[in-house]
């Protein structure tokens, strides 16, 4: 029923516009406190054989929603709902922007892929902080993505990360520091060691001195060469990060028909994502928590992510072409492939086909 809906109506629009809407409608049922109830009880995950812990927190399921589909924090209760184990809001930065000049979201329904060159676009950290401290009508894991505001020089980032997580943490499950989008200028360039030190650093602080201590983690890119991979690894356990996010969106064209500017994601990342999760895992061991994202499209992307070394997994794009029951069909599959093959608990099988 979704893949007719979105060949024949969704696909023949503009691909924000859509976006906007979808947003809308589930901004509306995170409103609606018998509607959610009943679609969570119906879809969020509850087998005990999916439940996870990372960081000190218990995810009722390893597979959630990336950041980037909610920038503002409006729609957490409905994602959960609809059966992300947990929701990644974001980026936010700390003041508002627009983000980058429209047409800047692409489908490239071939290659199960997008293109955005969105830039960031969202409200600022005090609207975000506002959201998430609405009581919720059914629980969610929140994590919050934050990124640097483009008008902010390089040399200002660290007190800009810094303010946006003094807005934040204190109500975040967990904090990722995002330095590895393409479409803020200069971002990517925090990725190299000796900037993104003090930065980790100053956000770090802040992290620990919440009420319960949030767990930070940094989002790096697909496009780093293999030995600054190395390099951020070696760092996160030098600072005592609690883990890794890998990764972000590409630059590559590699495989695709599509020459527009931004940021690639989808079925051509699948490749180069496992691969960086695979070098981290060799790096870091057990030491950080991993986090795999990039070209998940299934249970069976999901299964070798977790047999790679993720601890948890993600995955957004596919959601935009499988639908909305996307995750609850990948979580019913993944309880149902750990019985098959007698595993009652997922920590049995994160890192079984790491080298």
């Amino acid at each position: 029923m979704y893949r007719f809906l979105f060949t024949q109506i969704l696909s023949r629009f503009d691909a924000e516009d859509v976006h906007h809407l979808t947003i809308g409608a589930l901004r509306l049922l995170s409103t609606a406190p018998v509607a959610k109830k009943v679609v969570h009880r119906r879809l969020a995950p509850r087998d005990p054989l999916l439940r996870v812990q990372a960081f000190g927190v218990h995810f009722p399921s390893p597979f959630g929603l990336a950041a980037g589909f909610d920038k503002d924090a409006g729609c957490v209760e409905a994602m959960s709902a609809l059966g992300f184990g947990h929701v990644e809001v974001g980026t936010v930065t700390a003041h508002a922007q627009p983000g980058n000049a429209r047409p800047r979201l692409f489908r490239l329904p071939g290659e199960r892929a997008i293109i955005n060159r969105m830039g960031f676009n969202n409200a600022g950290a005090a609207a975000a902080a506002r959201a998430l401290s609405r009581t919720r009508g059914v629980p969610a894991i929140v994590g919050v993505n934050i990124g640097k505001t483009k008008v902010v020089p390089e040399a200002e980032a660290v007190a800009d990360y810094v303010a946006s997580a003094k807005e934040l943490a204190p109500l975040a499950d967990y904090l990722v520091v995002n330095v590895s989008s393409p479409n803020t200028p200069g971002l990517r360039s925090l990725q190299a060691v000796e900037l993104l030190r003090p930065l980790l650093t100053g956000v770090k602080e802040v992290a620990d001195g919440t009420a319960k201590r949030t767990p930070l983690l940094v989002k790096i890119a697909p496009d780093l060469a293999d030995e600054d991979v190395d390099a951020v690894a070696d760092l996160a356990l030098e600072l005592g990060l609690d883990g890794i996010i890998a990764t972000n969106t590409t630059i590559g064209r590699e495989g695709v028909s599509s020459t527009e500017a931004g940021g690639l994601s989808g079925r051509p990342l699948k490749a180069r994502s496992l691969a960086v999760l695979r070098r981290l895992r060799a790096r870091v061991g057990d030491r950080l928590t991993l986090v795999s994202v990039g070209g998940v499209e299934d249970v069976d992307d999901v299964w070798e992510r977790l047999l790679a070394g993720a601890t948890l997994v993600q995955g957004y794009t596919g959601m935009v072409y499988h639908g909305p029951l996307w995750a609850y069909r990948i979580h019913r599959g993944l309880a149902r492939r750990m019985r098959r093959h007698g595993v009652t608990d997922l920590r049995e099988i994160v890192g079984r086909t790491a080298g």
